[in-house]
């Protein structure tokens, strides 16, 4: 079990890096307009590109590690991810022009998209059952972990100096910075094990009962070996099967995750959230604060989902986790209409924060990386991990047009009705997961796929 512990931990610091890469660039933004001489007013598009270009980066990144993955392994994937963390934070230290920089953040975002993808997909397939909703969380908490050390790192580099010097060589060392546990992180993948799954499928049998057997002992590895077997005769582990029948109610759940963690308008409160606090508090002073308790409570709720996602189970969860963001939605929205400098909006924000982060946050990473077979699972996840970046985007390019047609208190709402729907689809869709193997949950689908044929046939 050590094993299992070293290796999830490692593949962790990809959400680690995830978090920060996110993270980081608010910090430097500021005196990024500054160096390149961007205005406010007359490049709003340019600043605007300066923040979502490593979004653009995502998409393909998430799309092509799948494929490449299924290919030639997960473990060669996190190397290379590793590389380009590294390559990238360097890269977005040393641009001479704005070009160079937009280059070096959209290689930023393919990093991203990468590690989104194949961080989960390892941890699942590593870990045993009784484990597996556990130290899949740990990649979410990677990321919170990431993005609130972000905001210290940033904070202590812009102490360093005056403005001039930040606007100069700040905002460089808080990009560079992300090369250090990029690094660390190549070094530590050199001892983890490939995925055993992706070994036997890949007709490495001896290779993945080794590390099968220093996971769980002789037993566990015969029992999980026959069983990947099984379920890879009933596979051809083509695209076209992916979008067959029998593969239609796992994409459809993972459709409704990726995409309902995303319009609930989780980065319609990130990436705004100063100014949320801003006019709840009338203290211009308040945007670091806001970030702080933000950071805080994300970090502090995903223990909250690391101590019962094995428990309770991620159908429990997921369902709780809506609910209260719909109910915190709700009056955000209500709040907003009849008193917007409430302090109340601090704590509903909140409340709506902690939601997200011990349901939203963590479980669609974990689920998607559950529900599909071995074949058919790295490019499965890039489908569901293309869905949530596609998300991401459109929520933070309409954010502001929805603020500016139909005001805050109808946009709140609008994201409340899309948490009311996922609740009702993850309650009408989804099956239980946990204390089952991925085989297991993979029998099930077929299961269910054929019963449904086969009433469709009478």
């Amino acid at each position: 079990m050590r094993l299992v512990i070293f290796a999830t931990a490692v593949t962790a610091i990809g959400g680690f890096l995830f978090g920060y890469d996110t993270a980081v660039i608010n910090g430097a933004n500021s005196f990024l307009q500054i160096h390149f001489s961007l205005d406010p007013l007359r490049d709003s598009t340019l600043i605007g590109l300066a923040t979502a270009s490593a979004i653009l980066g995502c998409i393909p990144g998430a799309m092509g590690a799948g494929f490449i993955s299924d290919r030639f392994g997960r473990r060669r994937m996190l190397l290379f991810c590793a590389i380009l963390y590294a390559l990238a934070g360097l890269l977005s230290a040393i641009p001479q022009t704005f070009d160079q920089f937009i280059a070096a953040r959209i290689l930023s975002g393919v990093a991203i998209g990468v590690s989104s993808m194949i961080c989960p997909v390892y941890i699942a397939e590593i870990a045993p059952p009784a484990w597996r909703g556990r130290l899949g969380s740990l990649f979410q908490l990677g990321i919170v972990s990431g993005i609130f050390l972000s905001l210290f790192i940033n904070g202590w580099i812009q102490r360093l100096g005056d403005a001039a010097w930040n606007a100069a060589c700040g905002w460089r060392w808080m990009l560079a910075i992300e090369a250090i546990p990029a690094l660390l992180f190549l070094g530590l993948l050199t001892p983890i094990p490939e995925s055993p799954r992706w070994l036997i499928q890949a007709n490495r049998e001896n290779e993945a009962r080794i590390t099968l057997h220093r996971i769980g002992g002789e037993n566990y590895a015969d029992a999980e070996i026959a069983a990947v077997k099984v379920t890879l005769q009933e596979e051809t582990g083509s695209f076209r099967e992916f979008f067959s029948r029998r593969y239609r109610l796992p994409l459809l759940i993972a459709l409704t995750l990726m995409f309902g963690s995303q319009f609930s308008g989780i980065n319609a409160i990130m990436y705004y959230s100063t100014e949320i606090f801003k006019n709840a508090t009338n203290d211009a002073n308040a945007a670091f604060a806001s970030s702080i308790w933000i950071g805080l409570v994300n970090l502090i709720a995903t223990f909250v989902a690391i101590g019962f996602v094995d428990k309770a189970g991620r159908k429990p969860l997921l369902l709780f986790g809506n609910v209260v963001q719909v109910a915190a939605l709700v009056e955000v929205g209500r709040i907003y209409a009849h008193d917007p400098h409430s302090w109340a909006l601090l704590g509903f924000v909140i409340l709506y924060i902690a939601a997200f982060a011990m349901a939203m946050g963590p479980l669609p990473w974990i689920v998607c990386s559950e529900i599909f077979p071995a074949k058919l699972r790295g490019r499965a996840m890039s489908v569901a991990t293309f869905c949530i970046w596609s998300g991401c985007l459109i929520v933070a390019q309409t954010f502001p047009t929805l603020l500016k047609y139909i005001g805050p208190t109808n946009t709140f709402w609008i994201y409340a009705a899309c948490s009311a729907a996922t609740f009702l689809l993850v309650l009408s869709l989804l099956p239980e997961t946990k204390g089952r193997t991925l085989e297991e949950i993979e029998s099930s689908f077929a299961g269910a796929a054929k019963s449904h044929e086969n009433e469709h046939a009478r």
